[in-house]
């Protein structure tokens, strides 16, 4: 089996009080959950997911999917360089292919992850065994284990509950960026009776509760904790921002000297100003947001 000695993290993660007005003069505190110092390369909640499945695969290649500029795909490249073990990407958009990588894919490229592009129709249907079992086939991987996308399954969602339970007794609404949503399922079941997980959706559709209550069914066998989505701050979609976006992460970066990654955190503390600024919070309530991530130079795309 394969030593996960090059993966050992520091946990838990920091917690650390931010002063900014915004929060404070409305008699609400700001924490902020430091998972992107678990690692220096695989970052937050993608230590998290990632590293029960790699000791679930017991040292076999392993094979998991993400769009363009995922991090998830970039997490298990660097895991796959630091422990010495095969991986292949499965890249959503066929047409990708011999195309310049933009740098995300590249960091992967470079961490020795083979990309596989596949297209988008085939893509959404990834979860079916026979499409999968196809895909698998054309990519070489036969024998590899599956991670999916976004690392979320039961292991990774089991492996998540540790992160609310390092927060229980410190805040009363925990939130955190939501993409597949299995952060937000592990999270909410680690939280104490009393506490409140909130999850911010990147994606727009409406149909991530349903999936992270399936996420929990299946991992705890019902549904558990207290969590909630608000679905109004995605900026138009997974990986797309916008200048107000990028305006608000600059100044945050200017106020707090934290550096804001765009696609996930920016849009989480986004979500928390707005709310406070709404009155969504009584005086005296304590918010912890998990910084999920670190910014990689032009990961995103240009605003639009």
């Amino acid at each position: 089996m394969t030593s996960l000695d090059a993966l050992a993290p520091r946990l838990p993660s920091p917690l650390q009080e931010v002063r900014d007005e915004r929060f404070g003069r409305r008699g609400l505190r700001l924490l902020l959950k430091r998972d992107d110092l678990v690692h220096p390369e695989l970052i937050g909640n993608k230590w998290r997911k990632l590293v029960p499945n790699i000791a679930a695969a017991h040292g076999r290649p392993l094979v998991t999917f993400g769009g363009a500029y995922s991090n998830h795909l970039r997490a298990t490249a660097a895991a796959g360089r630091l422990l010495g073990l095969p991986t292949t990407g499965v890249v959503r958009g066929e047409e990708l292919a011999g195309r310049p990588l933009n740098p995300s894919l590249a960091r992967c490229a470079a961490d020795g992850m083979r990309l596989h592009f596949v297209d988008r129709s085939t893509y959404r249907r990834k979860t079916e065994p026979d499409i999968l079992a196809a895909i698998l086939r054309a990519a070489g991987v036969e024998e590899a284990y599956v991670v999916p996308e976004g690392g979320s399954n039961n292991a990774a969602v089991r492996g998540c509950r540790a992160l609310g339970e390092e927060l229980r007794g410190h805040a009363d609404v925990v939130a955190v960026a939501c993409g597949t949503g299995g952060t937000l399922a592990g999270l909410a079941a680690g939280l104490a009776p009393g506490q409140r997980a909130l999850g911010v959706p990147v994606l727009k559709g409406g149909f991530l509760e349903a999936d992270i209550q399936a996420l929990q069914e299946r991992a705890f066998g019902r549904r558990t904790g207290s969590w909630s989505l608000e679905e109004r701050f995605h900026f138009g979609g997974y990986a797309r921002t916008t200048p107000a976006l990028h305006a608000f992460a600059r100044d945050f970066e200017d106020r707090h000297g934290l550096l804001v990654e765009r696609l996930y955190v920016a849009k989480l503390l986004y979500g928390l100003v707005t709310l406070a600024e709404e009155g969504a919070y009584a005086r005296g309530t304590t918010i912890a947001a998990v910084v999920t991530g670190r910014p990689f130079p032009q990961a995103w795309p240009a605003s639009r």
